[in-house]
């Protein structure tokens, strides 16, 4: 079953336009009436009548220590990009741009399977990438 429908005739009015002067019907103040908040064009949002706002009166959360330690993270995927036999240390990684320099220590991650042997100088490792590293033939060296 369908049905067809159409407005009525006269049901959909043109919008008023307003401030075009007092022919218009709607000139000089535009409906606003006479000054207040509500003939003013803006309000600053969230505003609430002078009441204190919500996110004011909420409480505040959250906590970064400034001596917490970051690590960057890098996958042993990763480690693909340097030479057989190589030492890779932070500076290395640094220097290859798969580690920022905002990051004050290094973690290695699992990825795939590593090809390479390599010996690799980091703050932390996963269990996993431990093992990937050294099922390559490669080892890996905790700094302090």
């Amino acid at each position: 079953m369908s049905v067809e429908l159409s407005n009525l005739p006269g049901i959909v009015r043109r919008r008023q336009r307003l401030g075009r002067g007092e022919g218009g019907g709607r000139g000089k103040t535009s409906g606003r009436g006479n000054k207040g908040q509500k003939a003013r064009s803006k309000v600053r949002r969230g505003f609430e009548g002078g009441q204190m706002p919500l996110f004011r009166r909420a409480p505040k959360s959250g906590f970064k220590r400034p001596w917490r330690e970051v690590y960057g993270i890098v996958s042993t995927d990763a480690l693909g990009c340097f030479a057989e036999n190589e030492d890779v240390t932070p500076e290395k990684l640094i220097g290859a741009g798969l580690v920022k320099k905002r990051y004050s220590r290094v973690k290695i991650l699992s990825g795939s399977a590593l090809s390479k042997k390599l010996t690799v100088s980091a703050h932390a490792f996963s269990a996993k990438a431990r093992e990937v590293i050294e099922a390559a033939g490669g080892s890996v060296r905790l700094i302090e």
